[in-house]
């Protein structure tokens, strides 16, 4: 699986390694590895399936980070039968757009929100004002 950093994801790892707060190089390899679950979580991700000749299910495989490098595992891996790239659409993501995902590149950069820009109102009065109820966010900042 390729993986490209992403600058928010650079910054979410080094706020971890720099925060002087863990006792033990436990504490923060958990902390670490939960915080990598979570930017993962955040990526959309593409999955190969595969049918056998005879049209029954056959072997399913996931994740990849992009539909090139999916073919190219199809490709060194024949097994017989077809397959097909399936979008794996990201739970972060949907997660993010309700709770918020405060320094995410594509969301509000309000210190307060965090919230995916479709959340704010284009309505007149209420214009850039986050629309989750529980946000106090009254203007968008990208």
């Amino acid at each position: 699986m390729r993986i490209t950093p992403r600058k928010e994801e650079i910054d979410a790892v080094k706020a971890l390694l720099e925060d002087p707060g863990f006792d033990s190089a436990d504490q923060m390899a958990k902390a670490l590895i939960k915080e990598v679950g979570e930017i993962l979580q955040m990526r959309d991700w593409v999955a190969l399936v595969h049918t056998w000749s005879d049209g029954s299910r056959g072997l399913n495989w996931a994740p990849f980070g992009n539909a090139a490098e999916a073919e190219a595992f199809a490709k060194k891996v024949s097994v017989g039968g077809s397959g097909r790239l399936v979008k794996l659409h990201s739970p972060g993501t949907m997660l993010a757009n309700i709770d918020g995902k405060r320094g995410w590149k594509g969301y509000c950069q309000h210190e307060q929100c965090g919230h995916a820009p479709f959340t704010h109102s284009a309505a007149s009065a209420a214009r850039g004002a986050c629309q989750i109820p529980t946000c106090p966010c009254d203007k968008f900042r990208k």
